[in-house]
């Protein structure tokens, strides 16, 4: 099915200059994965020509099959375990003091992967003393003893993105849940060490309502979530769910306006927003 065709306000500038070339060469040297590349982020340019990233750990493959997402999906290969010193070392090179770290979903890890996770926080900690970390996790499938093991390891920012309305998961996310995804959001605001903040990010444009946003925006902020992100969906392929509609900038003004006075600490709200797009810009702002 085609999409809607994309509007003049939605442009990209594809500009490979010296620091992406070096970041690029840096992430294949220590085979690296990032989500920027493997989930085609449209503002790979301009985040790796300023030297950020994100870092996705797990490997490359993914055990869901999500309508919006571009990551392989299959059978997964074993864990490095090397990973999460070497992502640690990626984050001194390139003399990062805010390092962002997601994953692929690894339904066939008895732990979901929260393991990693745990050790990724702590060697970035060990290897660049002062640098934040924030991570956008998986589900974990629901299991309660996974997020606390990194929670245990105290990141600076809990991420899980809610992604859609709750009518479109069967769609979007179809071995996903609504009310899983705001349980595991309200247990890690429940849990949290001191100073550390929650965040979701939703995506628009797949054919929810505006009355449906403003629910999730009300069901996010009593799941006690400290910064939100919503952004336009874009399809990476056609492979992909088409896009149904493209917001108009002030639309996006409209929403963050909502959001901030339901009560978020932070909302970042735009066309190519993503989780991670000026993430340590939105921690801030947040604290």
């Amino acid at each position: 099915t085609p999409s809607a065709p994309r509007p003049d306000w939605i442009k990209v500038r594809f500009k490979a200059g010296e620091n992406y070339l070096r970041l690029h060469q840096m992430v294949t040297d220590k085979k690296l994965h990032t989500v920027c590349q493997e989930a085609r982020c449209p503002n790979i340019f301009e985040c790796w020509e300023h030297g950020t990233g994100t870092f996705m750990i797990l490997g490359e493959t993914c055990t869901r099959s999500c309508g919006f997402c571009s990551v392989i999906k299959g059978r997964p290969t074993t864990v490095d375990r090397q990973e999460p010193q070497h992502v640690a070392e990626a984050v001194r090179d390139m003399g990062l003091s805010y390092a962002v770290v997601t994953s692929v979903d690894r339904d066939d890890l008895a732990d979901f992967g929260a393991h990693h996770f745990a050790d990724t926080i702590r060697q970035i900690r060990e290897v660049n003393p002062g640098c934040q970390v924030e991570v956008l996790i998986p589900d974990f499938n629901g299991s309660e003893e996974a997020l606390n093991i990194v929670l245990d390891a105290l990141p600076d920012v809990l991420n899980h993105n809610t992604e859609t309305v709750p009518r479109l998961y069967r769609t979007v996310r179809p071995r996903a849940g609504y009310e899983q995804t705001l349980k595991l959001l309200k247990r890690a605001s429940d849990r949290r060490h001191a100073g550390m903040l929650t965040k979701s990010g939703i995506m628009v444009g797949l054919g929810e309502t505006r009355e449906e946003i403003s629910q999730v925006l009300q069901d996010l902020h009593a799941a006690a979530v400290d910064i939100l992100t919503v952004g336009q969906y874009l399809r990476p392929s056609m492979k992909q769910l088409p896009v149904v509609k493209y917001y108009h900038p002030d639309e996006f003004a409209d929403i963050r306006q909502e959001a901030m006075r339901i009560g978020f600490r932070h909302c970042e709200s735009g066309p190519l927003v993503r989780s991670s797009y000026h993430a340590h810009e939105q921690t801030a702002a947040a604290l």
